[in-house]
């Protein structure tokens, strides 16, 4: 992992995951993928961006997806986000569809989410790199492992955090939060925003507004939400 980049303050908390076994099995594993001529996404500067722009200190909501996309020019290190110049994926669509309802918020015309990272939301996906062309080519690799510490790292700090999870998979993860965190957090629930099951009840979830009102509740600034135009 020589091109890792990571917020300082992350540290502490994963360092001795980068010296378990599995973790050195993936960065085998990675390195075989790349020696074959396997293209993958996102390049490996921006495997841990999501780390990176968002600080352990400064995490106040947490997005959680699966894979990244792994479509040319599409996956930059954050879940759901699309770099410059990339039209937004139907999943993020659909985000932006429910960020409308919820909170009036036109649609940006780009996929860029760095603007809720620097705020303090933390878009993690559970495995951070994929095969071109190929969803799902890097699970079970021991990324879910590396992640759930991630997760592990920020249930444990005192301040209530919200947990945004959307989809069965995401969803598996709110009795560990809740468990780690005594309670403490805001979990907040509905099915994927993908076309495939948006109508099924994420659209009318309202997750913008209500990790906004938890925040409010807990003392803390609300996110802004509306993504600024990019220049």
């Amino acid at each position: 992992m020589s091109d890792i980049r990571l917020h300082e303050s992350w540290l502490a908390p994963l360092r001795p995951e980068f010296d378990e076994p599995y973790m050195k099995a993936l960065k085998t594993f990675l390195a075989q993928e790349r020696a074959a001529g396997q293209r993958i996404f996102p390049r490996p500067t921006e495997w841990f961006r999501a780390l990176d722009l968002t600080p352990l200190d400064q995490v106040r909501v947490v997005i959680l997806g699966q894979d990244p996309y792994h479509g040319e020019g599409q996956a930059h290190g954050l879940a759901f986000s699309v770099q410059p110049g990339v039209r937004p994926p139907p999943s993020l669509v659909n985000i932006y569809k429910e960020m409308a309802d919820d909170l009036g918020i036109a649609p940006p015309g780009h996929g860029l989410l760095d603007h809720w990272a620097r705020q303090g939301v933390l878009l993690l996906n559970s495995v951070l790199t994929v095969r071109m062309g190929q969803a799902a080519s890097h699970q079970g690799r021991g990324w879910e492992r590396f992640t759930d510490a991630v997760i592990r790292a920020v249930a444990a700090k005192p301040e209530p955090v919200v947990f945004i999870l959307w989809g069965a998979y995401a969803q598996k993860k709110a009795g560990f939060v809740r468990e780690m965190g005594g309670g403490r957090h805001g979990v907040i629930t509905s099915v994927h925003p993908s076309p495939l099951s948006a109508r099924g009840g994420f659209f009318g979830s309202k997750p913008f507004s209500r990790a906004n009102a938890f925040l409010v509740e807990h003392g803390q600034k609300p996110i802004d939400w509306a993504l600024p135009p990019l220049l």
